[in-house]
């Protein structure tokens, strides 16, 4: 089948949309699918507002258009909301052909947070973004009740997997500071809700890895806490299992691949009880779930980083690549101009 994924989220940006497509892209080649992917990096492009690092294709619509057709996929896929989103939505619906979508982002949780903009009007958008759609994936259960009850509908699910051979339990060694250390992964943006975790009062040492626009404020207002900037790869796999808790602040995420390989290197994970935290985390067993999440890292420290580890294995790429797969809207026919 050859498959066009059109996306407003790629390299080199690295969050969980982009870990996601890259997994699912190279599952799908391994089967024997040819795979496009339309992303920023093929046109012009301007900074995201607040989002410097991310950029958006600007104006796209002839170019996609030119790509779609002459690549005439199986099956289009379009993972994200933004301007590639929308030019591969009107171009699937001015064609009359199937396409799919996946809702990955609370885009209108993070608008509220930093425009004060009210969701009510944004999800507005969202419903018209979807609503043509064959089928909308999402990654877990609490997700697709919240998402029905705003309206959307033709909701599958599509989960999440982790690299069990980079993410595992490693020597602490590669952090040398007063335990226990806690420790956030990701974007440092104002909707991850990390200065939840920063005031955390434990004792020990804190640590951040990742970078994004609140950087240098954070590193000005919490003098005390490590902040080791971006990292990839084994660096960042070895240094996340240097840890003793995962604390995952945030409240509006939809999934949070990080928990996964966090719990994969053995490490229990402190969060609130919210979509995200909710479907991944066994509360009790492989982490604990508060509304103070200064208990919440408390009694994360008291569970099993093996049964940590045991738990993240459940959680496949073959698995989601299957239903990925799955959840593919073929087109009767190629699409023409």
């Amino acid at each position: 089948m050859k498959i066009a994924i059109v996306t407003d989220a790629w390299h080199p940006q690295t969050n969980g949309v982009v870990t996601t497509l890259s997994k699912t892209v190279e599952g799908l080649r391994k089967k024997g699918h040819t795979v496009e992917i339309i992303h920023p990096g093929l046109f012009r492009t301007v900074p995201c507002p607040t989002y410097p690092d991310i950029r958006l294709a600007l104006f796209p619509f002839r170019n996609v258009a030119r790509l779609l057709d002459a690549y005439a996929p199986n099956a289009i896929h379009l993972p994200t909301e933004g301007p590639l989103g929308f030019t591969g939505r009107h171009y699937c619906e001015k064609r009359k052909i199937p396409f799919t979508t996946t809702f990955t982002t609370k885009w209108p949780d993070y608008i509220q947070v930093r425009f004060g903009i009210s969701v009510h009007l944004t999800y507005k958008l969202i419903r018209w973004f979807h609503r043509p759609a064959t089928r909308t994936m999402v990654a877990t259960p609490s997700l697709k009740r919240d998402l029905e009850e705003k309206g959307l509908k033709n909701l599958v699910f599509w989960g999440r997997g982790v690299d069990s051979d980079l993410f595992k339990p490693r020597s602490k060694d590669a952090i040398d500071a007063f335990r226990p250390i806690g420790m956030y992964m990701g974007r440092v943006a104002v909707e991850k809700n990390i200065e939840a975790f920063l005031n955390v009062k434990a004792p020990g040492t804190k640590v951040v890895i990742g970078d994004g626009p609140a950087m240098q404020s954070l590193r000005e207002k919490y003098p005390a806490v490590r902040f080791l900037g971006k990292k990839t790869g084994e660096d960042l796999a070895i240094h996340l299992a240097a840890a003793d808790v995962f604390v995952f602040p945030s409240l509006t995420d939809t999934f949070g691949i990080v928990m996964i390989e966090a719990m994969a290197c053995g490490l229990p994970i402190a969060a609130y009880p919210v979509a995200g935290p909710n479907d991944v985390v066994i509360h009790g067993e492989t982490g604990w779930l508060d509304k103070d999440l200064n208990i919440a890292f408390e009694k994360a420290l008291e569970m099993s980083p093996e049964r940590c580890r045991q738990h993240a294995l459940q959680f496949s790429w073959e698995k989601s690549i299957d239903q990925f797969e799955a959840n593919l809207a073929p087109i009767p026919t190629a699409p023409h101009p």
